[in-house]
């Protein structure tokens, strides 16, 4: 089945978290509408204290959080022709909204899966 994952680690100041659940939403409907299999957007909330973690990874401040998300494809070609369709629904949208958070600490990868259930 699922072969390739592209994952997605997100610092967000804690305000800003009804307008990242609205645009996710909309993400969902658009990766979900151009083939992808699953997609996925989780907010973190229980950051142990031992190892580097994602609280220190991300040098989250007072206030923030971090989205954890992923989409799941078949293969990398199957993750660029899904990204195909989304980029022109995106194009369509010339005011889109300000994002609700700082690009500059948006982390991302694709990554083929070696393991699953």
């Amino acid at each position: 089945m699922a072969q390739y994952v592209e994952g997605f680690v997100i610092p967000i100041k804690r305000k800003n978290m009804k307008s990242y659940k609205k645009m996710a939403k909309w993400g969902r409907k658009a990766w979900m509408k151009h083939g992808a299999l699953s997609y996925y957007e989780s907010v973190m909330e229980d950051f142990p204290k031992y190892g580097l973690g994602f609280k220190k990874m991300c040098k989250l401040k007072a206030g923030e959080t971090a989205i954890f998300a992923f989409i799941v494809y078949k293969s990398k070609s199957h993750r660029n022709k899904v990204f195909k369709g989304v980029e022109k629904e995106m194009d369509k949208f010339k005011d889109a909204p300000e994002m609700p958070f700082d690009m500059k600490r948006f982390s991302m990868a694709g990554c083929k899966v070696i393991v699953r259930s």
